[in-house]
């Protein structure tokens, strides 16, 4: 199979992991109800299914997103997507919604183990330099599937009653789940050489060190040499493919340094101290404690982290129903204290659960950053327009889908036309403006009241869907840019996590700020919701909408931070234009390099 192939095979999976998990939450909306009054749930139960869900996703994606960078990013959404599929079909089989409740912590737990492998997978198989396009497409169906979800969900549950929803994506998770179990995809991005560890040099056969390396000298053991053997003195180090690679441009090349190219199916990235460490304990040498502690895992961190965003979403969820009571109260007490455990074990571990080459990269920060405030601005704006348009303006359900219609239009059209403005102007100028035209949707349906007509308020949700299309492709580019491919996976849990709790925080900020400063009807509704006169609502709307505006305003400040060009660094020995290919002039590989460095992204 070529290359190519193998890169839309993986795009397909990607594409089809993030569509099903888009149209579970969207269909899943329109289906409550109707389990609701099938199962004879409580509405707190029914709250449940989703929220179990959210925690469950929340707390594990960037330890999902470590097994990815260990285990293999392939075999890892193998077993999330068929897992997400086998409890689809068994919550359509539930006898009862504590089964659903149940089955829902589950699924997110499958959920968690997809989501970062579907970014893992395109890093390690597109270049840096060529993966705008799969991330605008893969952005475009996930906008599809948001506008679809409604509309198809409203179908099942019509003809086929609530079950037909968790059905809906059981035959195609079964079929792409077994494609990426039997079809090994080798990683067609190169992985670096990792850093030299300190370790014992074996002595030669005739029982004394070579010349060239004292006992303790620090040197890398080479997997790919002779065993227990040296390269010689200023060689340059070479791959699987024998291609020459140059040092850097000013130093020499270290005597025993050979660069590791994860090319195996199977075997997937792992962290560069955990691959020598292997090495030297197959050539005989000692390796250091330093570099056995690197091939962990974290689990102390994973369950601080874990602990933390547990808190920090239950938290955010009790809030609009109860407000600030002991129990919300202690909830945020506990994620603060373990938010500061985390960074605290961080700082000391050897084997970090998000290295510092991640978390301490101003673009992979100010990326997570943007995408964090444009989801909480974006569907906190979403919940209250949804209030604003039934409530207020007296529309049905149907109605209210079509004047949101035209944010889920400009979400599928933006995000490859982002792709296009991000390689002409940057990502810190195509996001700034996202951001800006985000900020000035939300500004437009602030204004609205009860004679507004439907364009104004398509005019609105146009420039939210345009911003809104344009920051994921942009933000979530520089991302998985960025990032080191050994840690692909941890920084599209980062992404995935930015994305989840981003309307948690949304949706909570604009409920309190309406709740703060409008009386609750003390009419005839269901127990458990936010419920206001259109009166009350619609004189706290404004203020709410220019809440989130100010916060989507805040993420352009983030935008700032971005890189100007395209072209990083990143892991790459060489730039994208020559990997891959045979330099048979190590002079001109080397001025490649530099010139790489030189126009790469501040």
């Amino acid at each position: 199979m070529t290359a190519r192939r193998l890169q839309r095979l993986v795009l397909t999976g990607s594409i089809t992991g993030a569509v099903i998990v888009a149209l579970d939450g969207t269909v899943l909306t329109v289906a409550q109800p109707a389990l609701q009054r099938d199962l004879h749930a409580s509405f707190a139960q029914v709250q449940w299914t989703s929220t179990g869900y959210l925690i469950a996703v929340a707390s594990l994606l960037v330890f999902a997103g470590r097994l990815g960078d260990r285990y293999g990013h392939q075999q890892l959404f193998a077993l999330g997507i068929l897992g997400f599929g086998a409890t689809s079909a068994a919550i359509g089989l539930a006898p009862g919604v504590g089964w659903v409740i149940g089955l829902r912590v589950a699924q997110g737990i499958f959920g968690a183990l997809l989501q970062p492998a579907t970014l893992g997978m395109l890093r390690a198989t597109y270049p840096p330099d060529q993966l705008g396009i799969p991330l605008a497409l893969r952005t475009s169906a996930i906008g599809l599937a948001a506008a679809a979800g409604p509309v198809l969900g409203g179908a099942l549950v019509a003809h086929w009653g609530w079950r037909g929803v968790f059905f809906l994506n059981v035959v195609p998770a079964c079929l792409i789940g077994g494609l990426a179990w039997v079809v090994r995809v080798p990683s067609l991005v190169p992985a670096p050489p990792p850093p030299p560890t300190p370790t014992l040099t074996p002595p030669s056969a005739s029982g004394h060190v070579p010349a060239s390396a004292s006992a303790f000298e620090p040197r890398e053991a080479s997997p790919g040499g002779p065993a227990g053997g040296a390269a010689p003195a200023g060689a340059a180090a070479t791959g699987s493919d024998s291609e020459p690679r140059t040092a850097p441009s000013g130093g020499a090349t270290p005597a025993a340094t050979t660069a590791v190219a994860s090319t195996t199916a199977g075997a997937g990235t792992t962290a560069g101290a955990g691959t020598t460490a292997g090495a030297a304990a197959a050539h005989g040498a000692t390796a250091t404690p330093g570099a056995r502690a690197a091939a962990g895992l974290d689990l102390p961190g994973a369950c601080l982290l874990a602990l933390a965003l547990v808190s920090l979403v239950h938290t955010l969820v009790a809030l609009p129903e109860t407000g600030w009571t002991v129990v919300t109260a202690l909830g945020g007490a506990v994620a603060v204290f373990a938010c500061g455990a985390f960074i605290r074990h961080e700082r000391r571990t050897a084997s970090p659960l998000v290295p510092l080459s991640v978390v301490g990269s101003t673009a992979i920060a100010s990326a997570l950053a943007v995408l964090l405030s444009a989801a909480a601005a974006l569907f906190g704006t979403l919940f209250v327009s949804t209030y604003f348009l039934q409530d207020v303006l007296a529309l049905d359900p149907m109605e209210c889908g079509l004047r949101v219609l035209p944010l889920a239009v400009l979400m599928v059209l933006s995000a490859p036309a982002s792709a296009v403005l991000q390689r002409r102007y940057g990502p810190r100028r195509t996001t700034l403006a996202a951001m800006i035209l985000l900020t000035l949707g939300i500004l437009v349906l602030s204004q609205l009241d009860r004679t507004s007509t439907a364009p104004a308020i398509g005019a609105g949700f146009l420039l939210l869907g345009a911003g809104f299309g344009t920051v994921m492709v942009t933000a979530t580019a520089v991302i998985v840019r960025h990032v080191p491919t050994a840690h692909a996976g941890v920084a599209g849990g980062l992404q995935q996590t930015a994305m989840n709790i981003g309307p948690t925080l949304g949706v909570a900020t604009a409920t309190m700020l309406v709740t703060l400063t409008t009386p609750t009807t003390t009419g005839d509704h269901s127990p458990g919701g936010p419920h206001w006169t259109a009166e009350a609502f619609l004189s706290a709307m404004g203020p709410t909408l220019l809440t989130l505006a100010a916060v989507a305003a805040t993420g352009a400040l983030a935008a700032a931070k971005l890189p100007r060009g395209t072209t990083v660094n990143g892991d790459s020995r060489q730039p994208p234009a020559v990997v891959g290919r045979r330099d048979r002039d190590p002079s001109k590989a080397s001025k490649a390099s530099e010139a790489s460095a030189t126009t790469s992204g501040d």
